[in-house]
C-alpha cells in the first residue's frame, strides 16, 4: 500500500499522462477516416507516428538531464503545454507536412515530460513499491487509452477535426494542475547531478548509456518496443481492411483491451512480481504476447478477435512497467537520466517500428503481425542471463 503523502502527487502525474493519452486514444479509432481527408494510408500512419517517435528519441535525453538539473515539476509542465501546442495544431493542419510538424512537437511533449514523470514515481516510492508505481504510471495511460476511442469517435460526430481540440482544452487544465505538485528534487541533489554529467552533448549521451548497469534492459526496451509498435501503428487500418469494422467497433475493441491493462498494472502486477520476480513475468509476456499476435492473422469473427485482443493486451501491460522497474531499481541517484534513457531507447522503437509496419501494411495487411511477433521473441534471449556491471550484482527480482 502506497502511504498517503506519495498518492497526491501520484494522482497529478497520473492525470497528466491519462490527459496526453488521450488525446493519442482519440486519434487511433479516427484514423482510417482523418487520413482520407489527405488521400493517405498505411505508409503515412507509420510515418506519423515516426515522426513522434523520432521527436521523442531526441528530446528525452535532454528532458531526463534537465530534470536532474531544474527538478521534475518544471518539465513535466513544460511537456503538458507542448502537448495543448500539438493537439491545436493537429486539428487546425490542412496538409500532410503540418500534421508531420505536429506530431513532432508532441512527440517533444512525451520527450520531456516521460522521463520527468519517471523520475517522479522513482523519487517519491521505495524499491519495495516501486512496481506499484510504474503500475499505476501505466495504468493511466491505459485509462486514457479506454475513454480515449470512445469519446473520439463520439466528438468527431461534432466534426472530425473536434476531439483534438477537446484534448488541447484538457491538457491546458493539467498543465495549470500541475502547479499543485510539490517538488521531489532537492536543490542540493540537482548540484550533484550537475557535477556528474555522462558527456555535454547529445552524441556523448547516448553512448554514455553503453556503460550503465542497466544496459541490457535499455536494449530489451528497443527491440520489445519495435515488436509492439507493428501492432499499434496499423490497428485499426488492419481491422477496418481485414473485417470491414467501423470507427465505433474498433473503439470497443481498444476499449476493452485498455480495460484489462488497467486492471492488470493497478491491481495484479504488484501481485505476479512479488511471486515471480520481474524477468520471469517479462519471460512470460514475450512468450504469450507473439502468440496473440499470430493469433489475431486467423479471421473467425468479433468475438474471437476480442479474445486474441485481450490476450495480447494483458502481456503487453505486464511488459512496460517491469522493465521501467528493473531501470529505475538500478539507477540510484540519476533517476532522471535513467528515466530519459528509457524514454530515448523506447522512441527508438517508436521510430523505426512504424515505418516498418506501414510499408509491410501497404504490401500484405498481415505481415506487420508477424513481424511484431518475431521481434518480441527476438527481445527473449535478453532475459536469460543475469547481467553484471563492473561493480557488482545488476538489481533484479527473479
Amino acid at each position: 500500500m502506497l502511504p498517503k503523502s506519495v498518492r497526491f502527487p501520484l494522482f497529478i502525474l497520473m492525470l497528466n499522462l491519462f490527459i496526453a493519452l488521450l488525446g493519442q486514444g482519440m486519434l487511433i479509432p479516427i484514423l482510417p477516416d482523418y487520413l482520407k481527408l489527405f488521400h493517405a494510408g498505411g505508409t503515412v500512419a507509420g510515418f506519423l507516428v515516426a515522426a513522434f517517435g523520432a521527436a521523442q528519441f531526441l528530446f528525452s535525453p535532454l528532458g531526463g538531464q534537465l530534470s536532474d538539473r531544474f527538478g521534475r515539476k518544471k518539465l513535466i509542465m513544460a511537456g503538458m503545454f507542448l502537448s495543448v501546442v500539438a493537439d491545436v495544431m493537429f486539428a487546425l493542419s490542412t496538409s500532410l507536412p503540418l500534421l508531420y510538424v505536429a506530431r513532432f512537437i508532441g512527440g517533444i511533449s512525451l520527450g520531456l515530460m516521460i522521463p520527468s514523470n519517471l523520475a517522479y514515481v522513482a523519487d517519491i516510492t521505495t524499491h519495495e513499491t516501486r512496481a506499484k508505481g510504474m503500475g499505476y504510471f501505466g495504468a493511466a495511460m491505459n485509462l486514457g487509452m479506454v475513454l480515449g476511442p470512445g469519446l473520439g469517435g463520439l466528438i468527431a460526430e461534432m466534426g472530425i477535426r473536434m476531439p483534438y481540440f477537446c484534448a488541447a482544452g484538457l491538457g491546458l487544465v493539467a498543465t495549470l494542475l500541475t502547479l499543485l505538485l510539490p517538488e521531489t528534487l532537492a536543490p542540493e541533489k540537482r548540484t550533484r547531478s550537475l557535477r556528474n554529467p555522462d558527456g555535454n552533448h547529445f552524441g556523448k549521451k547516448v553512448l554514455s548509456s553503453f556503460k550503465v548497469p542497466y544496459f541490457k534492459y535499455l536494449l530489451l526496451l528497443l527491440v520489445m518496443t519495435f515488436g509492439l509498435m507493428s501492432y499499434e501503428t496499423v490497428f485499426a487500418l488492419f481491422v477496418e481492411k481485414k473485417y470491414g469494422f467501423d470507427a465505433a467497433t474498433i473503439s470497443i475493441i481498444i476499449t476493452l483491451g485498455a480495460i484489462i491493462g488497467i486492471v492488470i498494472q493497478v491491481w495484479l502486477l504488484d501481485w505476479f512480481v512479488k511471486r515471480m520476480g520481474e524477468i520471469k513475468l517479462i519471460r512470460l509476456s514475450l512468450i504469450i504476447a507473439p502468440i496473440a499476435l499470430m493469433l489475431m492473422l486467423i479471421k473467425v469473427n468479433l468475438a474471437f478477435l476480442l479474445f486474441a485482443s485481450a490476450l495480447f493486451f494483458a502481456f503487453n501491460s505486464f511488459l512496460r512497467p517491469s522493465v521501467s522497474t528493473l531501470i529505475s531499481k538500478n539507477a540510484g541517484d540519476r533517476q532522471g537520466y535513467a528515466s530519459g534513457l528509457n524514454t530515448t531507447y523506447s522512441s527508438l522503437g517508436t521510430i523505426f517500428g512504424p515505418l516498418i509496419a506501414g510499408s509491410l501494411f501497404d504490401s500484405n495487411i498481415n505481415l506487420p503481425y508477424i513481424f511484431g511477433a518475431v521481434m518480441l521473441l527476438a527481445s527473449l534471449p535478453l532475459t536469460m542471463n543475469v547481467f553484471r556491471s563492473k561493480k557488482g550484482k545488476l538489481s533484479t527480482s527473479e
